[in-house]
């Protein structure tokens, strides 16, 4: 009996000892909780994510979840601030003012559609901020800096293709991104119910790379001179 007895209470110690460890790397809990909230709220939305369900995710509790990120609420903004921090600090790295006009707009446009695909998290999170008319993405002051190099350096691209004569004079940097990024987010987010009136597999990988092809075409041309 004493051994079955030690036997439950080393168990019980090894149950423990994951979050004994987490509490003690605050850095470490704080991108665990990131990690499960992430998960949950894409998969569930602002309103079915529960905290409990974070925590059990994250293998922690939810005092350490209040005690790093306040409640749920600031931890959603905090989830949705980190999405938009990934996708802008990947595309500072592509660097399209070092390349030909047109080389450059089609660099952003296979970049955006590649990380959508890797990325579904991300478009559940847009979609549900947009169920709730940005109500907490307003709140970012964070994001609205983020945004201001992207729209800058795709400005910069714009002017010299202008410069060159390969691009219409009215050529409007938001209307471009917003181009890319809408010939992606609609074809993902509607894959199961386009595929389904169509009849056609369009997570297919052959069909994946047709509608790559499409972004980039249709992207160009639309504002070639």
């Amino acid at each position: 009996m004493e051994g079955t007895g030690g036997n439950r209470e080393k168990k019980r110690v090894r149950r423990r000892s994951p979050e004994r460890a987490l509490q003690r790397d605050p850095e470490r809990t704080r991108a665990a909780i990131l990690e499960a909230a992430t998960k949950e709220f894409a998969e569930n939305g602002m309103g079915g994510a529960r905290v409990d369900a974070i925590a059990e995710r994250a293998g922690t509790n939810k005092r350490m979840l209040y005690h790093y990120f306040g409640d749920k609420e600031q931890l959603y903004l905090r989830v949705l601030e980190e999405a938009y921090v990934g996708i802008r600090t990947a595309e500072r790295e592509l660097h399209i003012g070092d390349q030909t006009p047109q080389e450059g707009i089609g660099e952003l446009a296979l970049f955006t559609w590649r990380y959508f695909l890797k990325h579904p998290e991300f478009l559940s999170l847009l979609g549900t901020e947009n169920l709730h008319r940005a109500r907490w993405l307003r709140q970012s002051v964070r994001l609205k800096e983020l945004h201001s190099h992207l729209i800058g350096e795709l400005s910069d691209v714009l002017e010299r293709g202008k410069k060159t004569g390969v691009f219409i004079a009215n050529a409007d940097p938001l209307n471009v991104y917003l181009t890319i990024a809408s010939l992606g987010y609609f074809y993902l987010s509607n894959q199961y119910t386009l595929s389904t009136i169509f009849g056609r597999d369009l997570i297919e990988p052959g069909n994946l790379d047709a509608w790559e092809r499409h972004i980039v075409h249709v992207t160009l041309a639309s504002i070639a001179a």
